[in-house]
């Protein structure tokens, strides 16, 4: 089957960068979760375990200011099975907690669990100045795209001419271009362990010369 342009006009390329640096924080959102017969029984508990995570959390150097938390919701729960049962009352209460002292993780996840946190949600890496790393990985991103588009003009006998039209593509498609040709982006396959990557994509327009 022969396959044609239907409208040529120049060079598009495809360009994705990324940058790897050490992680500077850890967001970890957990939960204190319990269930008890009366909504009363219910309350105190929870209560008393969001005061020693609370308290847990403030030894550990964590002010409140980099805690965030809802309030205490309290559901019916019930058990499904020939019929509906109910078991009694849920009474839960989410927290998102933000800390820069990464030696210290393990042993606060430990002390937090101890102390009610009775879920662990997630446990999340991150960098400080996300957005000035994010431009570095577009400035990859770019010259990877005109590299790849030397090429192609080099081996078709054809000059590069000037860039016709960019397009920022969302850094959460990397992956799903990556199929295309990362033009010196990195393969998530090979990410080194304990490193938090920000990447960035970019469709570039070429007009050609002769």
């Amino acid at each position: 089957m022969t396959q044609s342009i239907n409208e040529p006009w120049g060079l598009s390329v495809y360009g994705a960068g990324s940058v790897r640096v050490k992680p500077q924080l850890v967001r970890v959102k957990l939960a204190v979760d319990v269930l008890e017969p009366s909504p009363d029984q219910a309350f105190q508990k929870a209560g008393r375990a969001v005061s020693q995570l609370r308290e847990t959390l403030r030894r550990h150097g964590i002010p409140d200011a980099s805690v965030s938390g809802s309030r205490l919701r309290l559901s019916s729960e019930y058990e499904y099975g020939s019929g509906r049962k109910f078991i009694g009352y849920r009474c839960k209460a989410s927290y998102a907690i933000e800390s820069g002292a990464l030696d210290d993780l393990q042993q606060l996840i430990v002390d937090a669990v101890n102390a009610g946190a009775h879920h662990i949600d997630s446990v999340e890496f991150d960098v400080h100045d996300k957005p000035a790393l994010r431009d570095e990985a577009r400035r990859k991103a770019v010259a990877a795209a005109r590299r790849k588009a030397e090429v192609y003009t080099e081996s078709a006998g054809v000059s590069l001419g000037t860039v016709l039209h960019i397009q920022d593509v969302d850094a959460e498609e990397y992956r799903g271009y990556r199929g295309h040709g990362g033009g010196g982006g990195d393969s998530a396959g090979d990410l080194t362990p304990g490193m938090v990557e920000v990447s960035a994509a970019v469709l570039l327009g070429f007009s050609l010369g002769r």
